[in-house]
């Protein structure tokens, strides 16, 4: 298996009794860690979108009998491990894991699921107190990095922000032309690993399966044909602020179902949503937010358009989507990413609405920046008295007051 960097935390929750779950959007790896774990940890590995899987642990009669056939000891004191791969798909399913978690101590459960809507309004009372979840998402530059053999320049990456330089492209060319190919064709695992036009062949085994499986099979989404028009929209207006009634129009859809689909989409991990930026928070409900996709290779996929970032007139945007989904795989909680734009037009691409704290961060895929390329960030630092403000670009550039230049590759805050 290549390297995860969430595989040593999962790893850690081994001794753990709580049920380990994995959410993340197909085809991003689960399955993967799931049975890398059960080869090391042993015990047993069900696939409940197999259905005689699923009989196997429908009940808590069956789950128990289930694990006896397969060695388990109710009196062992080591613990058993059981690993059900996409477990989201049995509503009644999380009642049998309370039931196995409050009356056995020696039951370690690890579950995947692939649809955060649906895993969410099952658990949220059900196994409140008795789980850990973490997500997965599609590669980050690192993992790409190690997915292509190149950990040598993860370390380059890591020394960066201890250098000065006006150009980091003469110190570390291999990075920026990956980075390059990271940005058209994103993170899931089988594009990577796949070679030339064999990267758009498994983007688009991804979204068939995607839109077969989430949206037909499982959430039963009548109007697929509209479905994949709206998709198709937010690709091409990824990052813009998102007019629904515009939506609904190019899509014939009503508001309602835009609305709806828009919110499958988000809790399938397609797109995130950011909101507006208001001190006054009853602001932001009603605000337009901005929709951008989480990975850049099923955005380009919906566009069809795999150019080079010097051949396009989107990288601005892509690059905003990039530094976005990189924020959000080092471990940031989804709803505190927000965006600022004030009535003049004046905007802050990334605000981080912390509890304790307001973070404003500026994406610009330039290597030099003029001076009014900062007026939005400027602007939000003094009006809100921010402590942290961070620009992340390509090049280098004198820091501003208040204002700190970080790296692309380390998007960590």
């Amino acid at each position: 298996m290549k390297t995860r960097i969430c595989f040593d935390s999962l790893l850690k929750q081994k001794k753990d009794k709580k049920i380990s779950i994995l959410i993340g959007s197909r085809q991003v790896g689960k399955t993967t860690l799931l049975k890398e774990l059960h080869k090391i940890f042993g015990g047993l590995f069900l696939d409940i979108d197999v259905f005689s899987d699923y009989e196997k642990v429908s009940s808590y009669e069956n789950f128990i009998n289930t694990l006896k056939i397969n060695g388990y000891n109710q009196k062992q004191k080591v613990m058993f491990f059981v690993f059900l791969d996409e477990f989201q798909r049995y509503e009644d399913l999380t009642s049998v894991l309370k039931n196995i978690y409050d009356n056995h101590d020696n039951i370690k459960i690890f579950a995947s699921g692939s649809s955060s809507l649906t895993i969410k309004s099952n658990i949220q009372e059900s196994l409140a107190g008795r789980k850990h979840i973490t997500y997965i998402y599609p590669l980050n530059f690192e993992e790409f990095l190690i997915f292509q053999e190149r950990e040598d320049l993860t370390l380059k990456i890591k020394n960066l922000r201890r250098i000065q330089s006006k150009n980091y492209y003469t110190l570390i060319p291999d990075v920026f032309s990956l980075l390059e190919e990271f940005l058209i064709f994103g993170g899931y695992p089988d594009v990577v690993l796949a070679k030339g036009n064999d990267k758009k062949e498994a983007l688009k085994d991804i979204l068939d399966l995607y839109i077969k499986k989430e949206l037909v099979d499982y959430l039963h989404i009548e109007k697929i044909r509209n479905c994949k028009i709206l998709m198709q929209s937010l690709a091409i207006n990824n990052g813009s602020i998102t007019n629904y009634s515009e939506l609904a129009k190019i899509s014939a859809l009503d508001s309602k179902t835009v609305t709806n689909y828009v919110e499958i989409l988000k809790e399938t991990f397609l797109i995130n949503i950011l909101k507006p930026y208001f001190s006054n928070q009853n602001k932001e409900i009603i605000k337009a937010p901005k929709i951008y996709f989480l990975d850049n290779g099923v955005r380009n996929y919906f566009c069809n358009n795999f150019n080079p970032p010097k051949k396009r007139n989107d990288i601005g945007f892509l690059f905003e989507s990039f530094c976005i989904a990189e924020i959000l795989k080092n471990g940031e909680e989804a709803d505190y990413l927000k965006y600022y734009r004030t009535k003049l037009g004046q905007e802050v691409d990334i605000i981080l609405d912390r509890i304790s704290e307001l973070i404003a961060i500026e994406c610009k895929y330039k290597e030099n920046l003029k001076s009014n390329d900062l007026c939005g960030l400027k602007n939000f630092v003094n009006q809100y008295d921010v402590k942290k403000a961070y620009l992340i670009n390509l090049g280098e550039m004198a820091r501003g007051e208040k204002i700190n230049k970080i790296d692309c590759f380390n998007l960590k805050f």
